[in-house]
């Protein structure tokens, strides 16, 4: 596995990541990790590799945007200093596009997008080990509905930004269309976006397979 003793992993994102996370510091007892994604990782690192104690902090809020992160990003990411940044946004920069139309304040265009989230990564990846980029997503099977349409195109620019500035990948769309295949969107998430327990296990399992998590270590 790619992660080392002792290491600091942060995730920071929108509601998919805070998942009900503790505030203002997202980690310790009583589900301070939250319900989602970044509590199944940090479970499964510790039940299947105890020995190397990997301290996971959650910094997602619900409803933020990339503009949002960069506003925050001093206190929630530089000053942390993790050893891995695991970063998932952008549901909500395309989100509000569609369900506030006429807020035009409030939508993050493609542009704004990829310039910030790129600054953002060129800035610290030289202050971490390493910095795993997390697509955004859409639940919705039809490839050719408006909203997936788009969040496909702001997934295309963090993979771009995760090949230009050397950052491990995870396409999170991909891993949902494959369960897609078999399950209407509303039985992964309600709204197409929030995922259900099962949701979150599809992000688990594609972020540990991105750092090569051994499932059947003994």
């Amino acid at each position: 596995m790619k992660l080392e003793q002792g290491q600091k992993l942060l995730f920071i994102g929108d509601s998919i990541t805070d998942c009900e996370r503790a505030k203002p510091e997202g980690e310790g007892l009583f589900q301070a990790l939250g319900k989602g994604y970044v509590s199944y990782i940090d479970a499964l690192l510790q039940a299947v590799y105890p020995e190397i104690g990997i301290r996971v902090v959650n910094k997602g809020i619900g409803g933020h945007t990339v503009r949002d992160l960069e506003n925050r990003w001093q206190e929630d990411v530089v000053n942390q200093k993790p050893d891995w940044l695991v970063v998932m946004i952008g549901i909500n920069d395309v989100w509000r596009q569609f369900d506030t139309p006429f807020i035009k304040d409030w939508h993050v265009l493609i542009g704004e997008y990829e310039v910030t989230l790129r600054k953002l990564v060129v800035e610290t990846k030289p202050n971490v080990k390493e910095i795993v980029l997390m697509t955004p997503f859409y639940l919705e099977s039809n490839e050719q509905d408006k909203m997936r349409q788009k969040m496909d195109q702001y997934g295309q620019v963090v993979k771009k930004i995760a090949e230009e500035t050397n950052c491990l990948f995870v396409d999170t769309q991909a891993a949902f269309n494959v369960v897609l295949k078999e399950l209407y969107s509303a039985t992964l998430a309600w709204d197409r976006v929030h995922p259900t327990a099962a949701g979150h296990m599809v992000l688990t399992r594609a972020f540990l397979k991105e750092i090569s998590f051994n499932w059947n270590r003994t």
